[in-house]
């Protein structure tokens, strides 16, 4: 299992450290995989509690949605993702069906349920856990997979250690006595 700390998950959620705190520690709206062991030490997360905050912020920033009263949606949703591969996921998005119902739904519009639903397109969410914890792109999820995903680097290049070439040793040649 890969995890994130909380500046690396700050980066994929666009929280900030405080607001991600108050939301899975103060709030406990949506714990963290792993708890810091104390304080001032980071919390890890998977890419699925990543990908629940994500949709978390979605429903905060764009419809207004007061978080705290979804609290068992989050909790049932991400006991869903337990089950479900990364891979699953794509070309899916999530239907929100009021209360703690949801679904996920397949891009084909067909698929929508009756009533009236609020959905959430996971595509861009994806792509964002893909370049973050390394997993397969969902842009090339219909061919075959990489064995080994590419996974980001980031730091000084690697200083080059020249080696010598081992000296040859001359051994005297005997001398033929007579």
């Amino acid at each position: 299992m890969r995890y994130v700390t909380t500046p690396h998950a700050c980066q994929l959620t666009g929280l900030s450290t405080e607001k991600l705190r108050e939301w899975t520690s103060r709030r406990a709206l949506i714990p963290a995989d792993v708890k810091p062991r104390r304080k001032g030490s980071p919390a890890k997360y998977t890419w699925q509690t990543i990908l629940i905050l994500r949709l978390a912020v979605t429903l905060r920033e764009q419809f207004h949605i007061e978080l705290q009263a979804h609290k068992s949606l989050f909790n049932s949703l991400r006991r869903e993702l337990r089950t479900k591969s990364f891979i699953a996921l794509c070309g899916q998005n999530l239907a929100l069906l009021g209360g703690d119902r949801w679904t996920f739904v397949e891009d084909a519009a067909g698929h929508l349920p009756a009533d009236d639903v609020l959905l959430l397109r996971l595509r861009a969410h994806l792509d964002v856990l893909s370049a973050g914890f390394a997993l397969p792109s969902p842009a090339t999820v219909s061919g075959q997979f990489d064995l080994f995903p590419v996974q980001a680097v980031a730091g000084p290049p690697v200083k080059q250690v020249r080696r010598r070439a081992p000296s040859k040793l001359t051994v005297p040649a005997r001398r033929r006595s007579a």
